[in-house]
């Protein structure tokens, strides 16, 4: 997961950028950068660095991003490695002038694509799956930057939503045909603004106008906006949004694919009560008590609790001053984050029977070590509520769940994952549930209609690439 976020026609566009990416910090917080048009010469000035916004951009810096064009990332990797020259946005010059480009999702065939252009002499500046969309625009024979970038982006597979911006004052933004991840248009005065969620806009006042569609370019440009496909037909266009964005990953307060992520997830919290109620009450109806997993966790909850009538309380106090320990890149970060981001309320779940709602359960770890700590905390029982499947496999359109060998639902039942985190029983949302709750049926091979949720079925909407890709990917790993 990233976050993108462009302004076109503003004349502090690099300060709004800088809100906009605020808002976004929740989707990677490896490192962040903006890229804003110099107004005098049409130089793309850019600045990046590892870390949060806060502590990457003052006044000082952003006095030196001038224009009224401005695009910016936040980076978590899923493809390339954690270091700065991996940070976005990018910046390229070519024949054609000079282009940044900021870019949310995973290229299947990035590796495949990498190694045709490096046999015709490319030479890739970073290990960022990103930089192939840019080197080939350079070799697209179309004479603008419109014709370029639909040549591109027609030969990757996989998932982008992309905000390319030249030195000429134009933008582009696109996103994959499938649609996995979010990309939304807003506008703020004269300006237009775009961003991988609509909570950004909240944050700089800016109206909501339309998500770009699955396979669409919007070009914007001096006089107006414009839009185009990506796609050559009508079939080459199947929209398979990512449902763990609803699960865990935008926050509550975004519509995503049009619904209210915040809704979603307590309609979650209110199935799996009714899928997975709490166990049987004992002669005090006040001993249980419905604790969320805070922050994704707690729409989950709260609907448990409308559902089952049991009392909501936060449990568990989370430090702000942490990062979400998901997408912390090294293991021992995570691990270190978990203890020091939750702390137990030993007065709301001493002598209770506690439901721990969690959103997801990947490693298993995390769980492991909250239900320790609340029974530390005086709780007699721990019964641990996911809201969404088991997650059984790893996901390559986007975000960074391990390989299948580091998933523990790969490979044990639900009874052994819940004698694992030793909790005194578990109990998973359905497949079915979860469609219901995000606003969609099941088909009858038990995708979602619209939807992708590979990371609970195995089923892949995009094809991953052939067996000689797949033993490529396995020799670099193993290099790396």
């Amino acid at each position: 997961m990233c976050g993108v976020f462009g302004i076109h026609g503003h004349e502090e566009a690099a300060n709004i950028a800088y809100l906009g990416l605020h808002a976004l910090q929740h989707r990677g917080q490896e490192s962040a950068g903006l890229v804003a048009v110099q107004p005098d010469d049409g130089r793309l000035r850019r600045h990046v660095e590892m870390g949060l916004v806060s502590d990457i951009f003052d006044r000082e810096t952003l006095a030196k991003l001038p224009g009224r064009m401005a695009i910016g990332h936040v980076r978590y990797s899923t493809a390339g490695s954690s270091e700065l020259r991996n940070a976005q946005p990018f910046v390229f010059e070519y024949a054609g002038g000079q282009v940044s480009i900021a870019h949310n999702g995973n290229l299947v065939n990035a590796e495949e694509l990498r190694v045709e252009l490096e046999a015709m002499g490319s030479i890739f500046q970073t290990s960022s799956d990103t930089e192939v969309i840019v080197h080939l625009m350079a070799r697209a024979k179309e004479p603008d930057v419109l014709g370029k970038l639909t040549t591109a982006l027609r030969r990757v597979r996989g998932a982008y939503s992309v905000i390319v911006m030249t030195n000429d004052g134009r933008m582009f933004a696109a996103r994959d045909p499938n649609g996995f991840r979010p990309l939304v248009i807003g506008r703020l005065k004269d300006a237009f603004v775009l961003s991988s969620e609509t909570c950004a806009f909240d944050l700089v006042e800016a109206e909501f106008i339309r998500e770009i569609e699955p396979g669409e370019i919007v070009q914007i440009e001096k006089g107006g906006m414009t839009s185009h496909r990506i796609a050559s037909g009508p079939g080459d266009t199947n929209s398979t949004f990512c449902v763990f964005e609803h699960v865990y990953f935008a926050r509550p307060d975004s519509l995503v694919n049009g619904k209210s992520v915040y809704r979603a997830r307590e309609r979650m919290g209110r199935k799996l009560a009714q899928e997975c109620p709490p166990p049987p009450a004992g002669k005090s109806e006040d001993e249980f008590v419905v604790v969320p997993v805070p922050d994704s966790g707690v729409p989950a909850a709260i609907g448990y609790s409308k559902e089952s009538g049991i009392p909501f309380e936060m449990g568990l106090i989370r430090s702000h001053y942490v990062g979400r320990t998901f997408i912390e890149p090294q293991e021992s970060i995570r691990h270190f984050g978990v203890r020091l981001k939750l702390s137990p309320v030993r007065s709301v779940v001493d002598g209770k029977r506690v439901i721990v709602v969690d959103d997801s359960l990947v490693r298993g770890t995390t769980s492991r070590k909250i239900v320790k700590m609340l029974r530390g905390a005086g709780a007699r029982e721990v019964h641990l509520r996911i809201s969404a499947p088991p997650t059984t496999h790893p996901c390559f359109y986007g975000i960074d769940t391990p390989n299948r060998a580091e998933l523990v639902a790969a490979s044990h039942t639900i009874e052994e994952i819940g004698r694992y985190v030793t909790c005194d029983s578990i109990g998973y949302l359905s497949h079915e549930g979860m469609m219901q709750s995000v606003g969609t049926m099941a088909e009858p091979n038990g995708e979602g209609l619209g939807y992708c949720s590979a990371c609970f079925t195995g089923r892949y909407p995009v094809p991953l690439g052939s067996s000689d890709l797949v033993q490529l990917r396995s020799r670099k790993n193993a290099r790396a």
